[in-house]
């Protein structure tokens, strides 16, 4: 174990995971979250692009063994394994009005239990690492489900995780990656989940990798970051 570290309910975090190493991510309680930004670390443009991972991987979740793209089509994480067939990425971070909506909070009343959006806990981390506004973008939303009914319309699955539930990346280059546990923009009520993040070194792989396998797009955005490395 190189790193491991709780994230509480509610709360953000944000590590460098260098290339070839593995993070787990694990849920902590039910309906746990973990709202996650990636960047290509040291690089102030390359970050993840959920609409170009989706397109090239004919898909509308995330799942294993999926590669998390990057705006230049290089591989910036592989979803090695998760006990979850089902990761949201399509419906964005929650923003204050979605905590406002709960009823306010501050510091000054509730402490640190005071309620805090993904897109707070998002720039508070980028900050310390010289980001922005700017820098926001779609993110993945672990332990989440939002899927579309018969009606056409966003659904969303409460409880979809359950504590013990979890998901391994493997980092295909160096990366930046920004994590909060708010809950799910559309979650009905207000009870985030704590997760843990672990930080373990990975094993060399070779042409029949899972992710390499995957799908033509998937295999040649590994080898776009095998050239980024090289």
């Amino acid at each position: 174990m190189i790193l491991d570290h709780e994230i509480p309910a509610g709360g953000y975090w944000s590590l460098s995971l260098r290339a070839g190493r593995v993070l787990r991510l694990t849920a902590l309680d039910d309906g746990a979250i973990c709202s996650t930004l990636v960047f290509a670390h040291g690089d102030p443009v390359d970050r993840l692009n959920v609409p170009d991972t989706l397109k090239a991987q004919m898909s509308a979740r995330i799942r294993p063994p999926m590669v998390l793209m990057s705006d230049r089509g290089a591989a910036l994480a592989s979803v090695t394994g998760s006990s979850l067939d089902w990761h949201d990425c399509l419906t964005g971070h929650s923003l204050d009005a979605h905590t406002e909506a709960f009823g306010r909070s501050s510091y000054g009343a509730d402490r640190n239990d005071w309620r805090r959006s993904a897109r707070y806990g998002f720039l508070s981390e980028l900050r310390k690492h010289g980001r922005g506004p700017a820098d926001l973008h779609a993110s993945v939303n672990f332990f989440a489900k939002v899927a579309i009914g018969p009606d056409g319309r966003f659904g969303y699955a409460p409880r979809h995780a359950t504590a013990g539930d979890w998901v391994t990346l493997r980092a295909e280059q160096d990366l930046l990656l920004v994590l909060s546990t708010a809950p799910h923009p559309m979650a009905p009520e207000w009870a985030p989940g704590a997760v843990r993040a672990e930080v373990q070194a990975g094993a060399p792989y070779g042409p029949d990798d899972l992710s390499v396998t995957f799908r033509s797009e998937s295999a040649r955005a590994l080898a776009n970051a095998k050239a980024v490395l090289a």
